[in-house]
């Protein structure tokens, strides 16, 4: 690749795109509350929830000075990330905290930079974090979904045409915000049906004394925050 070429990718990725028209937004919004909504694509597209929820532990992990084993992700889109550190302390809180927030948050930073009308920028940077978590995952399911959620965000990043670009950055982050709320409910729902105790938020609880409960509810405050704060940037509100 040429230098004039490399330069024109860095302008693409670093500068501004022309906000989509209204009715394309609010279509995409649309798509992705159905996609939330509906079971039969909800059960594949929750996949894209586990990369989020699965990146936010080994992002924070590495950021609190923990050593990060690997990544796993699975069919039933459930998923395992292994770090190694002190087994208490402010660290390891973080990094399990990180999981049912991560989602949402991500979602937030991510309408941010649209409301920027860095569209090519938001696009190109999730590449990135995909192929960092991709050197990380130790399971083929889970570099199958990596690899493939990298393949179709890269093709929106490299189309010139500006409305299928910008419709699928709209997309991918109107799921991210609208979705972030649902697997809390779904832990909810777990916890009261089965019993089961092995959740971040139950690790929460032991860690801190903190109520499994409480850690459900700030989990969906944060989860329903960054969805109203996040769909406002990306309707210009």
């Amino acid at each position: 690749m040429s230098i004039s070429n490399l330069d024109d990718v860095w302008h693409r990725v670093t500068g501004i795109q022309p906000d989509p028209p209204r009715n394309l937004i609010l279509a995409v919004g649309a798509v992705a509350l159905v996609a939330v909504l509906w079971r039969p694509v909800w059960r594949i597209a929750r996949n894209a929830v586990t990369i989020a929820h699965e990146g936010g532990h080994a992002v924070v992990a590495l950021l609190c000075g923990r050593r990060l084993s690997g990544v796993r992700l699975h069919h039933d889109t459930s998923g395992v990330t292994v770090s190694y550190g002190k087994p208490r302390g402010l660290g390891m809180i973080l990094t399990v905290a990180a999981g049912y927030t991560a989602p949402s948050l991500i979602g937030l930073g991510a309408a941010w930079l649209l409301a920027a009308q860095h569209i090519t920028m938001l696009l190109w940077v999730s590449v990135l974090l995909l192929a960092l978590l991709l050197v990380e995952i130790r399971n083929f399911y889970g570099v199958l979904t990596v690899v493939v959620t990298g393949a179709a965000v890269f093709a929106a990043s490299w189309t010139k045409n500006t409305d299928v670009q910008a419709g699928f950055a709209y997309l991918m982050v109107w799921f991210l915000l609208l979705a972030g709320v649902k697997p809390v409910l779904e832990l909810s729902r777990t916890r009261a049906r089965t019993g089961a105790r092995d959740s971040d938020a139950d690790q929460l609880h032991r860690l801190t004394g903190f109520p499994a409960g409480g850690w459900l509810f700030v989990f969906a405050l944060v989860a329903l925050g960054c969805a109203v704060a996040g769909g406002r940037w990306l309707l210009h509100l």
